[in-house]
C-alpha cells in the first residue's frame, strides 16, 4: 500500500475533535438562543469562555475537507464524483431533517415545521432563501459551492498542473470578486471560506506528490486570506471575540494539517479512530436538535454538569445510530442505483463499432468517384 492509498485515521480523528468543539460551542459556549433556559456562555462562565471559540472547529471542517474532497475526486469522472457526495451526504442528513421534524411534532421545539421540511429535504434551502431546520446546515451549502467547483475541475480533467491553474484562479477570482463587491461571483466564489478549501487541497498535493516551495506558497497565501477573514468574522459574526486568539488558532488548523500533509501525525493509526470518523457527521447534523427537549425535561431538575453530560452522551449514542442504522444501509443502497443510473450515459459516449464487411467483397468506392 503506497502512502497515498492508506487511510488517514489522523484525519478521523480532527474531524471529531471539530465536531466535538461545535458541539461544546453550542452546549458552553454559545451567546444566544439555545437549549438551555439561558446562554450557555453565562450558565458555565469560564468554561464558555474558552469553549466560545468552538464555532472555529468548522474552519478545521473546511481545511480538511479540501484535503480529503481533492483526494476523493482525484482520478474520478464528474458523475462518479457526484455520486460519492451524494451517498456521503444524504442518508444522515435526511436523518436530521425529519429528526427536526419529529421534534417539533412532539415537543414544539426547534425549527422543524412542516412547510420547512420538503425545501430542507432538497438541501437547497438556503439558495432558495428560506430558514433551515438546523443553524448547522448552513455549512452543507457552503461544501456545494465547493463540490460544483471541483464537478467543474474534474471534467476539465484533474491533474497536477490543472490544479495549481485551479487554486491560483479560484484565489484571485475570489478577491476580483470581494474587490468589485459582485455579489453573483462573491456567491459562487466564497472569498470568506475558498481559502481553506484552497489551501487543503494544496495540502494534499503535497501529501500526494511531496512539499515544493510553490505548494507551500499556496498554503501560505490561504493561511493568510483565512486569518484575515477569520478576524474578520470576529467583528461581525462573533461579536467580542478576541481576534489573536482567533488568529492563533487558525494558524493552529493549518499547522496540525500541514503535519498530515508531511506525515507527521502517521502514528495516529488506532483502528478505532475510524469509527470517531464515522461519528462526525451524524454527530455534528443532530447534537443541537436532540438536545432541545433533553435539557428541557433534564434540567435544572439535574445539575448543569450532569445535564451536559447526558446531552452530550445522547448525542453520541444517536450519532452513531445513525451512522449504523441509516448512513451504512444508505449509502449502499443509493451508491448501486447510482452508478446503475451512469450506465446509459456511458453506453452514449462510446463509439459505434462498424460492422465487418463480408470476406472477399472489395471496398466500396467513394462516391465522388462514382459519379466521376
Amino acid at each position: 500500500m503506497t502512502r497515498h492509498d492508506r487511510r488517514l485515521r489522523e484525519l478521523d480523528l480532527l474531524r471529531f475533535v471539530a465536531a466535538l468543539a461545535v458541539v461544546l460551542f453550542h452546549f458552553t459556549g454559545f451567546d444566544g438562543e439555545g437549549p438551555w433556559p439561558e446562554p450557555s456562555r453565562e450558565l458555565f462562565g469560564a468554561l464558555g469562555e474558552v469553549t466560545r471559540y468552538g464555532y472555529l472547529g468548522v474552519d478545521l471542517f473546511f481545511l480538511i475537507s479540501g484535503f480529503v474532497i481533492l483526494m476523493s475526486a482525484w482520478g474520478r469522472s464528474p458523475g462518479e464524483f457526484g455520486i460519492s457526495r451524494l451517498t456521503r451526504l444524504l442518508p444522515a442528513y435526511w436523518a436530521a431533517v425529519l429528526l427536526g421534524l419529529a421534534i417539533y411534532a412532539g415537543f414544539r421545539l426547534g425549527n422543524g415545521v412542516p412547510g420547512l421540511v420538503v425545501p430542507n429535504l432538497t438541501m437547497l434551502q438556503a439558495g432558495l432563501g428560506l430558514k433551515s431546520i438546523d443553524a448547522v446546515f448552513w455549512t452543507l451549502w457552503v461544501e456545494m459551492h465547493f463540490y460544483v467547483l471541483i464537478a467543474v475541475l474534474a471534467a476539465r480533467g484533474i491533474g497536477y498542473r490543472s490544479c495549481l491553474v485551479f487554486m491560483a484562479g479560484w484565489t484571485l477570482a475570489g478577491i476580483f470578486a470581494d474587490e468589485a463587491d459582485h455579489k453573483l461571483l462573491q456567491v459562487m466564489l466564497m472569498p470568506t471560506w475558498s481559502p481553506y478549501f484552497i489551501g487543503g487541497m494544496a495540502l494534499f498535493m503535497i501529501y500526494r506528490f511531496g512539499p515544493t516551495l510553490l505548494l507551500w506558497g499556496y498554503v501560505a497565501v490561504s493561511w493568510l486570506l483565512a486569518v484575515h477573514w477569520s478576524v474578520w468574522r470576529t467583528g461581525h459574526v462573533f461579536e467580542g471575540s478576541d481576534e489573536t486568539v482567533v488568529a492563533a488558532a487558525v494558524t493552529g488548523i493549518f499547522g496540525v494539517m500541514a503535519l498530515v500533509a508531511t506525515g507527521r501525525l502517521r502514528r495516529l493509526n488506532w483502528r478505532g479512530l475510524t469509527v470517531l470518523g464515522a461519528l462526525t457527521y451524524p454527530l455534528y447534523l443532530t447534537h443541537s436538535q436532540i438536545a432541545l427537549p433533553l435539557l428541557e425535561h433534564a434540567y435544572p431538575a439535574l445539575n448543569k454538569w450532569a445535564a451536559l453530560a447526558l446531552a452530550t452522551a445522547a448525542s453520541l449514542l444517536l450519532a452513531y445510530a445513525v451512522y449504523r442504522l441509516v448512513e451504512r444501509p444508505g449509502q449502499a443502497w443509493m451508491r448501486a442505483r447510482l452508478k446503475a443510473s451512469l450506465v446509459p450515459i456511458r453506453a452514449q459516449d462510446v463509439p459505434p463499432v462498424p460492422e465487418p464487411r463480408p470476406e472477399g467483397r472489395p471496398e466500396a468506392p467513394p462516391r465522388e468517384l462514382v459519379r466521376n
